[in-house]
């Protein structure tokens, strides 16, 4: 199986007026083409800011990014978009849904953001929403779902990219002890019919343990279990 991610060295540190903050000091980890991993910590330990290095979403201060073997960061900021819109997914855990967007449009806007016809991109986020199992949910507002339906079409809304990796911060954060068991469930069915490339950050140790690996994310390192 092949190396989807490989990171070496990662560091980042964010500046506070004439002192520095050090999130992650040397993060090296490897996650397989197909392949779900989940990373957990404390809270404030560097968890999402991991997630955005891995997703191009922030650039580190340190160290590498490697996508299917290729330097993430040696590449522009064009390049980076194209990238995040093309080949990766991403849920968080406020589910990041527009209030006044139903569902269905929610979920399209990736397509749309690729410039793919209407038609396409509607076709593609109910096809998504179906999959979720939201066929009765297409037209309701954010406001008429449960956290659990807000995430699902989150979840379809990454998922109309067509994006060879997932990538997911806390997704169950917001979520009862019954539905963050059926979005791991989720992701787990989606790894295994699709073939995605999971990674998933989270608290719940728990939840954690449904995932092929584990990596604990402490002072800055981490730690394979």
């Amino acid at each position: 199986m092949s190396e989807r991610i490989r990171t070496l060295g990662l560091a980042k540190e964010y500046r506070s007026g004439s002192e520095f903050l050090t999130v992650l000091k040397d993060v090296t980890l490897t996650v397989r083409a197909g392949e779900m991993v989940a990373v957990v910590g404390a809270s404030g330990v560097g968890k999402s800011t991991l997630l955005h290095l891995l997703g191009a979403l922030d650039r580190p201060t340190g160290g590498y990014v490697f996508l299917d073997g290729e330097d993430l960061f040696a590449r522009g900021d064009r390049d980076l978009d194209r990238i995040r819109s093309e080949r990766i997914g991403f849920v968080f855990q406020m589910y990041n849904l527009l209030r006044e967007f139903s569902a269905l449009e929610n979920a399209a806007l990736p397509a749309l953001i690729q410039r793919r016809p209407m038609a396409a991109a509607t076709e593609a986020a109910e096809a998504a929403l179906r999959e979720m199992g939201l066929a009765e949910r297409l037209h309701h507002r954010p406001g008429e779902l449960s956290g659990g339906e807000q995430q699902r079409v989150a979840i379809a809304r990454a998922l109309v990219g067509r994006p060879s990796i997932l990538l997911a911060d806390e997704p169950t954060g917001n979520l009862d002890a019954k539905a963050s068991e059926a979005i791991f469930d989720l992701f787990l069915r989606l790894q295994a019919e699709r073939g995605l490339t999971i990674v998933v950050v989270t608290h719940n140790e728990r939840l954690a343990r449904k995932a092929e690996r584990l990596y604990r994310l402490v002072d800055g390192r981490t730690l394979e279990e």
